[in-house]
């Protein structure tokens, strides 16, 4: 299990790395200053969610994926039960990314991440550990109800913590490339839109990984990215970093 978690931040940190590059050398969106005080705090959740990881998450999910309601089927083994294992988790994240918009005390914390008013690789990285602690609980769940390896589950936080940061970047594709990728995965032009300063359409366009789910739900928008758009929250404005930590908790 150690190994498979210490490769786990490898396999994220050059994710990260290559995308953070790329979009600098090749972005979608050019700032006209340079943003080091955004990124260093959009930096500063990362030690608050690798430890939230280390010392909650990962024993939390060890523990659930331990106490499955029902055996697993030996049919559900290998390459055919990660690939729904995946199917299964990326569905769960989809109804939680749409719960934390539509419910209030779970938007309270979600909003610290829609707050930055640009986009990047670092943006990924911007969630409340608030938000992070009580997905843990409800995933836990899924993981006990579908007898979830912690094998497929540590794989599907790999995967997702790379498209989170590929569906961010400020990095542009080819048109045609995107056209054809946004069939199936979300891309950066898809979850753009999400982060639009429209309230209409931040309720959208909540996949993470796979982009049938919004199709399927009907929760897609038909708003397409511009290099103008502005991204944020609806009549609200960024804070600094130690407002963002408080802000769920202060009342309004």
């Amino acid at each position: 299990m150690q190994n498979l978690i210490e490769y786990k931040g490898w396999i994220v940190a050059g994710v990260f790395v290559l995308l953070f590059a790329a979009e600098h050398i090749r972005p979608v969106v050019t700032y006209s200053f340079h943003p080091v005080k955004r990124i260093i705090k959009n930096l500063s959740f990362w030690p608050f969610n690798i430890g939230l990881s280390l010392a909650f998450i990962l024993p939390v999910t060890y523990w659930a994926s331990q106490h499955a309601l029902l055996a697993r089927h030996e049919i559900l083994g290998g390459l055919t039960g990660l690939a729904l294992d995946i199917l299964i988790l990326d569905l769960f994240i989809y109804w939680w990314h749409r719960a934390v918009h539509e419910m209030p005390f779970f938007w309270r914390f979600h909003e610290v991440h829609h707050l930055d008013e640009h986009l990047d690789t670092t943006s990924a990285i911007r969630f409340h550990f608030g938000e992070i602690f009580f997905a843990t609980f409800v995933r836990a769940a899924v993981v006990i109800v579908f007898a979830v390896p912690f094998t497929s589950v540590v794989i599907f936080e790999v995967l997702v913590l790379a498209f989170t940061l590929f569906h961010h970047s400020n990095m542009a594709l080819p048109q045609r490339l995107e056209n054809a990728l946004s069939k199936i995965i979300i891309t950066p032009s898809i979850h753009w839109v999400h982060h639009h300063a429209i309230r209409k359409d931040t309720d959208s366009n909540y996949g993470t990984i796979f982009s049938f789910w919004d199709r399927l739900f009907r929760s897609n928008s038909k708003t397409h990215r511009s290099s103008n758009m502005k991204i944020g929250v609806e009549g609200r404005k960024d804070k600094q970093f130690l407002k963002l930590l408080l802000s769920p908790f202060i009342s309004r």
